[in-house]
């Protein structure tokens, strides 16, 4: 009986011969399955790389957000600088504008005061020179006293004028100068040079270098 079954069993096994495969048939059923597992891992391969550039988009936004707050900064760092020195450069212009008036305020604060005593110095010049000279004798002891204390009154108030920059201007034979000279006769004089000055009428001043009273002169002119 064993025997018999196994001959049946081999009768009813398909059989392939050498020359001719026999491919498996492939049912309609399973291409489907097969069809929808590939497109559901295509489907899951995107949303893998999806979720994966969304964390870098993600990232990316607030770097682009530092980078222009970042330029911002620079930009407002270097208006602020800007106007650092700006304001720095016009407060050193201010100290030394104010330092200079304050230097010209101390140079130049006793011009009303020198322009005054110079009418004093004016007549004491014109007291001795109009002794004359063959009057200052021993028989005549009291004008010659009198001279000479105006003598030594008019060189003390030029040595008081010289400490405080108060220099004396005589500028006989001297180019005329229109900054420290006041023309008042133009002449020709011979042996003088055209242009300079051969009279002095009035003694002139300079206080620290400035013109306080410019003298008065007669200048020479070609014939």
């Amino acid at each position: 009986m064993a025997a018999a079954a196994r001959c049946v069993r081999l009768l009813l096994r398909p059989r392939c011969y050498p020359l001719l495969s026999c491919p498996p048939r492939t049912s309609p059923r399973l291409l489907c399955i097969a069809t929808q597992q590939k497109s559901t891992g295509q489907n899951l391969e995107d949303d893998q790389s999806q979720s994966q550039n969304e964390p870098k988009a993600e990232l990316n936004s607030p770097e682009k957000i530092l980078i222009e707050e970042k330029a911002k900064l620079e930009e407002q760092l270097k208006e602020i600088t800007d106007k650092y020195k700006r304001a720095l450069a016009d407060t050193e212009n201010l100290r030394q504008r104010s330092q200079k008036l304050v230097e010209e305020a101390k140079l130049y604060g006793i011009q009303s005061f020198c322009k005054d005593l110079l009418e004093v110095a004016d007549i004491l010049e014109k007291a001795t020179e109009s002794v004359p000279k063959e009057a200052l004798k021993e028989e005549n002891p009291h004008l010659k006293n009198l001279y000479d204390g105006l003598v030594m009154t008019e060189m003390q108030i030029q040595k008081v004028f010289k400490k405080h920059g108060l220099l004396k201007l005589n500028p006989v034979g001297a180019k005329f100068d229109p900054y420290e000279h006041e023309a008042l006769f133009h002449a020709p004089m011979e042996g003088k040079e055209p242009g300079s000055i051969a009279l002095v009428s009035k003694v002139g001043y300079k206080l620290h270098g400035r013109t306080l009273r410019p003298a008065l002169v007669g200048v020479v002119k070609e014939a």
